[in-house]
């Protein structure tokens, strides 16, 4: 069964939304806390933050905001432990994606990857896995001037792919994700699958769709009908 012709193109977020790649960050973080004596911290409460960012990561685990005389330094390590654990990554598709990267691959339907992830980190991750040569697209902040939740890189995505943004799809797991893509007026889906706050509701982002479950993605995606 292929997916429906009326549908060009597909943009994934990466952390959370394409990828599950908290074990990489939960290892990181706590691995810099028992640099600097400091007791590990619950891996949950790490992966509800993955999404936010290495600096707010460093910020909640430290106690500590971007002014404190020791926050570039950790922020700075944790850099270099992370690309470190690239190399042994333990990241993941999550379930029910490669069959859908598979399906789109036999549609003819180019998927691509818009994340605010720099480039050196996501080449390094995606080779890892096999799927850099696979994605048809990939957007970072190093290709912009404004990175999510401005439209500019999913604008970019879509460019690239010559594709009409009114036919194209942007999949992510943040606010600022449903945000860039109704800017960028693309069809928006909130992956509430992935790193969301205990406090977070996803029905406020006001997303055209909401998957609570990766392994529902096909099937809506199949169900989309354009004009």
């Amino acid at each position: 069964m292929t997916l429906n012709d009326n549908l060009e193109c597909v943009l994934f977020d990466l952390d959370g939304t394409l990828l599950d790649t908290a074990p990489d960050f939960v290892a990181v973080v706590n691995e810099l806390l028992l640099e600097n004596n400091k007791n590990p911290i619950d891996a949950n409460t790490i992966t509800s933050r993955v999404s936010d960012g290495a600096q707010v990561l460093v910020k909640y685990a430290f106690e500590i905001d971007s002014e404190h005389v020791s926050f570039q330094r950790l922020y700075e390590r944790l850099l270099e432990l992370y690309k470190r654990k690239l190399g042994t990554t333990e990241s993941t598709l999550y379930p029910g994606l490669e069959s859908l990267l598979v399906r789109l691959d036999e549609s003819l339907i180019p998927w691509g990857i818009v994340t605010n992830k720099p480039e050196l980190y996501a080449k390094i991750l995606l080779s890892q896995l096999n799927l850099l040569k696979r994605c048809a697209v990939l957007i970072c902040p190093d290709h912009v001037r404004k990175r999510k939740p401005d439209p500019e890189p999913i604008h970019l995505a879509c460019q690239k792919l010559k594709c009409n943004e009114n036919r194209s799809v942007y999949i992510g797991d943040h606010v600022r994700d449903i945000r860039a893509a109704e800017s960028a007026n693309v069809t928006s889906i909130a992956a509430a699958y992935g790193y969301l706050n205990q406090e977070t509701r996803v029905e406020n982002w006001k997303a055209d769709f909401i998957v609570r479950n990766s392994t529902e993605l096909e099937q809506l995606l199949n169900s989309l009908r354009f004009r």
